[in-house]
């Protein structure tokens, strides 16, 4: 029996319930959260809380490939199901974040927006899925010391997601280029004919990606632009490309951090796990429905953006609408709408050099020196400096009780926009 028909099984039997690219500029301890709950605009303004009505994302498994989601926040008590590292440097069941201080709050980050339990009645943050599993899966970027090249890393945890019963995979990272290492093809086409639905964030201009690079130039990722809380795009926390899907808030986020403590952040590695929340929320209302149509869903039933003809490259094709994506009356598809990896494999791949193709007489081939390590190290796909925190360039403020300790700027050096420091009341 193929995984599909297996999962899909599981799903109708028995209904359970249960990158980053950022810089940390103060915090204090976790406290009381209602403000913090209160904060999470995009739950009203995009549908979320209304679609909980009908779905909470219970049965379903979004998987996070990033730098490992903490054991500890009241946000993932229960939550997280499995887990595995690929960087070689985290703790086996991908718990323990990887990377220094600036970099391993962010797949926890990530998890909370995605499936989030709050931390109490009305309190902490909550995800677009409350009710649905997570899986945890850390990698490596620039401060974890990790040897194990990144394409590696990233085809090892998408196989690690699709063999633990994920439904969604969420990857809030770049490599900042169009193209991907032909590794990716097995990997992301391992998840599409496993009827895994993969999200991409965009990236952010603020950061360096002035266009979408891998995976979000992949067909069939559904990929995510950010917007403001006003639905106007947003300029630092969000970046332009044809194969954006659809556009989620990427600005003043919140989100739970590993010690317990909340955090103010932008970016699209925020909106990309809203989105895989809300395919998860669609996945659990509609069984037996294969991924193609869930982002087709998705796509069809977002809010059209005043003034602009869509899709375009810089909101797809509009504003996510959770309510409408898991309650209007969708037409089915026959193919994923966001393109074929399939198709393109053939067309792209087909004209690889073979013995045959190359002459008798081309010589040897000259070494090629080793990457700037200021440019990006070793490894061709491992995001630089200037993009590595990885996709979410967050302008975080640690929230708390009353105190605000300056931790200073660590990140991305291209860092155009500053969110206003405040204090949250207790």
């Amino acid at each position: 029996m193929s995984r599909k028909l297996k999962h899909r099984g599981a799903l109708a039997g028995a209904l359970v319930t249960l990158f980053v690219l950022g810089t940390v500029t103060a915090g204090v301890p976790a406290a009381h959260a209602d403000q913090v709950r209160d904060a999470q605009y995009w739950l009203a303004n995009h549908g979320i809380a209304d679609a909980w009505q009908h779905s909470t994302g219970a049965g379903t498994t979004i998987a996070i490939i990033d730098t490992g989601i903490a054991d500890g926040p009241a946000e993932f008590a229960g939550a997280v199901v499995a887990g595995h590292d690929a960087s070689g440097v985290g703790s086996a069941n991908g718990r323990t974040p990887v990377g220094g201080a600036g970099e391993n709050p962010h797949g926890s980050w990530v998890a909370s927006l995605a499936a989030g339990r709050g931390n109490g009645d009305g309190n902490g943050v909550i995800g677009a899925a409350p009710g649905a599993s997570l899986i945890s899966i850390s990698v490596g970027f620039g401060s974890s010391g990790s040897t194990i090249p990144f394409a590696d890393q990233i085809a090892d945890a998408i196989h690690f997601a699709v063999d633990n019963g994920a439904d969604v995979i969420n990857m809030s990272l770049t490599t900042n280029t169009k193209d991907w290492p032909e590794s990716w093809d097995e990997a992301f086409t391992y998840a599409f004919e496993n009827d895994v639905i993969v999200v991409a964030a965009a990236g952010n201009r603020g950061s360096g990606t002035e266009e979408v690079g891998a995976p979000a130039t992949i067909p069939g990722v559904l990929v995510v632009a950010g917007v403001d809380s006003s639905g106007k795009a947003s300029y630092d926390a969000s970046s332009k490309g044809i194969t954006l899907s659809v556009a989620a808030p990427s600005e003043e986020l919140v989100g739970a951090s590993p010690d317990g403590s909340y955090v103010q952040w932008a970016g699209t590695s925020g909106a990309s796990p809203i989105v895989a929340g809300v395919a998860a929320l669609v996945r659990a209302r509609y069984p037996n429905m294969d991924a193609a149509n869930v982002i087709n869903r998705i796509i069809r039933t977002a809010s059209p953006v005043p003034g602009e003809t869509l899709p375009n490259a810089i909101y797809g094709h509009g504003y996510l609408n959770a309510l409408a994506a898991v309650t209007a009356q969708v037409p089915a598809v026959e193919e994923n709408p966001m393109g074929d990896l399939a198709a393109w494999i053939t067309q792209h791949r087909k004209a690889k050099a073979t013995p045959e193709s190359i002459p008798q007489d081309a010589g040897s081939i000259p070494e090629v020196p080793p990457l700037d390590p200021v440019a990006g190290g070793s490894n061709p796909f491992l995001p630089t400096r200037d993009t590595l925190l990885y996709v979410s360039l967050p302008l975080a403020l640690f929230l708390g009780t009353g105190t605000l300790l300056v931790l200073g700027a660590i990140g991305a050096t291209r860092h155009l926009k500053r969110t206003a420091r405040r204090q949250w009341p207790v």
